[in-house]
């Protein structure tokens, strides 16, 4: 089975092992020949009279299709492109900055990602007034109370990550929703870290707005970003000024979204169904979930592995829980060396040919919450699907020779 899903993705057989894929996943082949299909037979602007031109609009819809599936939105039109999260969300707010009067208030987290914090952050200077919802420094959770003591009748907008890139943990996306909800504000959510690993299904979530990224999830570097509909369509227009609020998705999508890549889209939802099995006779959707289900199942064997061997030894910091109650902790993990610097690490897993990473990732908040700001910060391994557990086993050898020799002597 393994060597199948392998067998689906370039840069496997390049004689690296790689486990960067939080930074961005491997694509699917299946989505490379959907945009050389896309160069070859459709490469005109949408828009047009003309059947290709058509075409070339159908591939668009088609991704938005197959993004709404991939997320379980209600319509395609919920669906809005950008070439990043990072940039999909400065879009939101932008779209959003007229809505918020002085004394309104929006409620950040210390774990976030500065995607879904930077862009908030920066409405300060129209009156609005930042609040920050902390994690816990022993168990890196967030108390549901806090978050409580928080909210009041000027909350008008809550940011949280659905899984953090550094920490790896789950965070109750809907119980936070109902919360959030309760005094009339409404729920960002950053799913980038959370969307290559399980199903999104925005509707149980009850997320307002909801973000991930294509290039960390077997895609081409762009970015989706879900909003319900008819919030949606009270956002202001980002773009031409002859757009108005009804134009959707025209007013969100500055300069039209890069067709090529967005062509290539479908290809991850095909892909993730195909993954229930050739037998299988479940609906698209029931299909996408079975298919995030053996994902799971095969990376939380990935994760216990590392885990068990990071534990063991007294010179490794694990940098948030070690438990993985209900499959609710991903196969992210962050670590310190004492006394080694963390890209002093990675240097050494280069020479093995393993990739993975050192540093803040972005997420700086979490390491001014935890005091973190010395030797470089982590070391981060993020898994895939795709890695094996002989892969794990190779790095978990050149890791026990820099634990020996942290001088590489």
């Amino acid at each position: 089975m393994i060597d199948e899903v392998r067998g689906h993705f370039y840069g496997l057989d390049q004689g690296w092992i790689l486990m960067d894929n939080a930074g961005g996943s491997q694509i699917l082949k299946s989505g490379v020949e959907r945009i050389n299909e896309f160069f070859r037979t459709a490469y005109v602007q949408h828009g047009g009279s003309y059947a290709l031109s058509m075409q070339a609009e159908a591939h668009l819809w088609s991704a938005r299709e197959a993004m709404a599936l991939m997320v379980n939105a209600r319509r395609p039109e919920e669906i809005l492109f950008a070439g990043s999260s990072t940039a999909a969300l400065g879009n939101l707010a932008q779209g959003l900055r007229k809505s918020f009067f002085p004394g309104d208030e929006i409620i950040l987290t210390s774990g976030d990602h500065e995607s879904n914090a930077t862009c908030w952050d920066r409405l300060k200077e129209f009156g609005v007034v930042i609040k920050t919802w902390s994690f816990n420094r022993e168990t890196t959770e967030f108390d549901l109370d806090d978050l409580k003591a928080l909210l009041s009748d000027k909350t008008r907008l809550v940011c949280i990550h659905h899984a953090s890139n550094i920490l790896g943990l789950t965070n109750p996306v809907r119980e936070i929703a109902s919360i959030v909800h309760s005094v009339g504000a409404k729920l960002c959510v950053d799913g980038v870290a959370f969307a290559p690993h399980r199903a999104v299904d925005v509707q149980a979530l009850d997320a307002d707005y909801y973000v991930f990224s294509a290039y960390k999830a077997y895609g081409p570097h762009c970015s989706v970003l879900y909003g319900k509909h008819e919030l949606l369509l009270e956002l202001d227009s980002i773009y031409h000024h002859y757009y108005g609020k009804p134009d959707l998705p025209f007013k969100m999508e500055p300069g039209d979204p890069n067709y090529e890549l967005t062509a290539s889209l479908p290809a991850i939802a095909e892909y993730l169904c195909s993954l229930a099995g050739p037998s299988s006779h479940l609906g698209k959707r029931a299909a996408l979930e079975k298919g995030f289900d053996a994902i799971t199942c095969h990376e939380n064997g990935l994760l216990s592995k590392l885990l068990a061997f990071l534990s063991t030894h007294p010179a490794i910091q694990i940098i948030g829980t070690q438990k993985n109650e209900n499959s609710n902790r991903l196969p992210i993990v962050a670590f310190r060396v004492k006394d080694v610097h963390a890209e002093q690490v990675c240097l050494a897993m280069d020479k093995h040919r393993i990739a993975i990473r050192w540093g803040k990732f972005a997420a700086n908040r979490i390491f001014d919450r935890l005091n973190i700001n010395d030797q470089g910060g982590i070391v981060r391994v993020s898994l895939a699907h795709y890695n094996t557990l002989e892969e794990v086993d190779r790095l978990t050898t050149a890791l026990s020779s820099v634990l020996e020799d942290p001088q590489g002597r």
